[in-house]
């Protein structure tokens, strides 16, 4: 690939190269400048999408419209009363999939300041859109009402660049207007049907009785034909109704908006429409994205393994196959890596994650059949992990370097999570993976710990020659995660218990705790800004990663830290997490700023509100073993929490944590038993 591809970059589709791919070969070409999203109001049922103004009033500008597998069916749709535009008054999300908008006319039928007509529009990513007009006025009115109607059918990717077309000419189509182009068609249709129709001027007109207090709906439906597949989200989906509620009553408002959101991200495998997975985030990133896609199911293991295993019989089918050098790789496009590096490879990332996947999924109760078809591509990936590093201290992430920091954890992870699962499943080469992780963890000691006079950090990445890049940055905190094994124990990780310490101090510290979240990149280091994916900005993913990791490494007070600026900062959000934001240090009437180009929802971030509480209470189940342990913080950081309707073994399990952080189950499969 010859450019950075950043997750909030380029909707257009991307072919991923393979792992020796990594450097750039000729001049990058600058990405267009997207349009900022920050404002809009989202709404999403994948393959659907809406993107909104705050106002309502879809005006064909920007990437207004409604859209369906990336294309815009619907670009304009203005509402006029009574020959006047609505004074806009709130726009809100209602939900993952719908929107509300309130506007309010003075019709001058009677005097004063005061509306007399209120506009009430709730808009579905699926295309149908309910307009209610209510009056307020004394007497009847008869209000003309006319929406107009437009779109270029045009690709989300088109859209963003600045490249849509005009709009496209109109006819009448039933109760509505049709639009077509090369093989591109879409529709709306209205009811009640329109008293007139001008195709010439996208208009549909309707003359409307309202009596003193009445109410008229008019139904719009947009779509690309007469038969449309019901979104995922919609189905029998892959993840369990939990919830969580407790003595914050935020807990419950972030943990049922992840969940929402995550179900509204859910996409069909084309391949195998049965295999859902979670798309990584929009508007920007529709699609598959391998390592984004991971990380959310292995962070929503607690809602049941079907989401997990759905997708990783997707990237199997992707898997790279042969005895090559990118044998057992699966292909994931470039990501821009902050100052001093060049673009990693997230297929290398999910290459990795595959092996971790599935066997803390086997921990959390996926059927061993399951397991067992996938374990072949496991393996895979393990090999190409040999392949990649076999005559070298690290795994370089782009060949030929330099080594992050976080690859060699992820590596370390998939060595020894995968050498349980060999060994579990009856496989050979358990030892030999131990072994290897063991000789990686004394090489990451000497080469990556870099000595400070305030005690030392872990580098950011080491160059083929030596030479450390000693940055500090949220990527150290995959150095703590360390995944679970057997009997609810967790792996061992690449740092020894001092140097976790120190690390533990060094995320806690308001260097790295922007008092909303992790930065990216600390404050002190050269190149920082707050806006910056990888630079500075908060990436909620690696919070939840380092909350996580404290958590299991028994610091609860800076698990509890980051813990609490995450949850502060869902508020400003409406508990909808962006992928990133801005964060500068946090004091008296500050607030976290939003990134004009986040995607939001996103995948990782909405699954890190589960993650986050599930850490939180400590639950650690080893199905296989028929056991459960339960190790909550216990500083219990946000009070009394309950989680229930979560998946062990494939039965509902519900766990709570008193104010004085102590752990009980409350539900759980008859076969399971408290472990330690």
């Amino acid at each position: 690939m010859a450019h950075p591809v950043p997750p909030a970059r380029r909707p257009t589709s991307v072919t991923p190269q393979g792992p020796s791919a990594g450097r750039p070969r000729g001049p990058a070409r600058a990405p267009a400048e997207l349009p900022p999203v920050h404002a809009a109001v989202i709404c999403v049922a994948a393959p659907c999408l809406a993107i909104s103004p705050e106002h309502g009033q879809l005006t064909g500008r920007g990437l207004d419209g409604i859209y369906r597998s990336g294309r815009r069916l619907l670009s304009r749709c203005v509402l006029r009363v009574a020959g006047r535009d609505p004074v806009a008054v709130q726009g809100r999300s209602l939900g993952a999939d719908r929107a509300g908008f309130t506007a309010t006319v003075r019709t001058g039928a009677a005097p004063g300041p005061d509306p007399d007509v209120s506009v009430d529009r709730v808009r579905h990513a699926d295309g149908t859109e309910r307009i209610t007009l209510r009056s307020h006025a004394p007497h009847p009115l008869r209000l003309p009402v006319e929406l107009s109607l437009g779109t270029d059918l045009a690709d989300l990717g088109a859209v963003a660049a600045g490249r849509a077309g005009p709009d496209l000419p109109a006819g009448v189509h039933a109760a509505g207007l049709r639009w077509s182009t090369q093989g591109a068609q879409a529709f709306t249709t209205a009811d009640p049907p329109p008293d007139d129709a001008l195709a010439s001027l996208g208009l549909l007109r309707w003359e409307l009785e309202l009596r003193p207090g009445a109410a008229v709906t008019i139904e719009l439906r947009t779509a690309q034909d007469r038969v449309s597949r019901t979104p995922v989200a919609q189905l029998a989906g892959p993840l369990s109704a939990a919830r969580a509620e407790g003595d914050d009553p935020r807990t419950e408002a972030l943990f049922r908006t992840g969940l929402d959101d995550l179900r509204a991200l859910l996409l069909r495998d084309p391949a195998e429409p049965a295999d859902a997975y979670a798309a990584a985030g929009v508007p920007w990133r529709c699609g598959l994205a391998p390592a984004e896609s991971l990380w959310a199911a292995r962070m929503a293991l607690p809602l049941g393994t079907g989401l997990a295993a759905a997708t990783l019989r997707t990237l199997a089918r992707t898997q790279a196959d042969g005895r090559g050098p990118d044998g057992g790789w699966i292909p994931g496009p470039l990501r821009v890596a902050g100052p001093g590096l060049p673009p990693g490879c997230t297929g290398t990332e999910a290459t990795l994650a595959f092996p971790v996947v599935l066997a803390e999924a086997r921990r959390w109760g996926m059927p061993e059949r399951e397991v067992a078809a996938l374990l072949p591509a496991a393996e895979r990936c393990l090999a190409w992990l040999r392949s990649r590093t076999e005559g070298a201290r690290f795994l370089a992430d782009p060949v030929p370097g330099p080594f992050r920091c976080e690859t060699q954890a992820h590596a370390h992870r998939a060595a020894l999570l995968g050498a349980d699962l060999l060994e579990d499943c009856g496989r050979p080469g358990a030892d030999e993976w131990r072994e290897w992780a063991d000789a990686l963890r004394d090489r990451f000691h000497a080469s990556f710990w870099t000595e400070t006079p305030s005690g030392g950090a872990p580098a950011a990445a080491v160059h083929p020659d030596g030479r450390p890049l000693a940055h500090l940055t949220g990527a150290s905190a995959h150095l703590l995660d360390t995944g679970l094994l057997g009997g609810g124990r967790l792996a061992r990780g690449l740092l020894d218990r001092v140097r976790t310490e120190q690390l533990a101090r060094l995320l806690g510290a308001p260097a790295m705790d922007s008092g909303w979240g992790l930065r990216s990149l600390g404050v002190k280091e050269s190149g920082h800004n707050p806006f910056g994916h990888r630079s500075g900005a908060v990436r909620v993913h690696e919070t939840a990663v380092a909350v996580a990791g404290l958590a299991a490494a028994g610091f609860d007070k800076e698990a509890g830290g980051l813990l609490k600026g995450l949850l502060d900062a869902a508020e400003f959000f409406g508990h909808r997490l962006p992928e990133m934001y801005a964060a500068p240090q946090r004091t008296a009437g500050s607030a976290p700023l939003p990134h004009p180009a986040a995607c939001r929802p996103a995948a990782v971030s909405a699954a890190a509100g589960i993650h986050v509480l599930v850490a939180l209470a400590g639950i650690r189940p080893d199905a296989p073993a028929g056991t459960v342990a339960l190790e909550p913080l216990g500083s219990a950081p946000l009070g009394a929490l309950r989680l229930s309707g979560l998946q062990v073994a494939g039965e509902p399990f519900a766990a709570r944590v008193s104010r004085l952080g102590l752990g009980m189950v409350e539900e759980a499969a008859d076969a399971l038993q408290l472990g330690v």
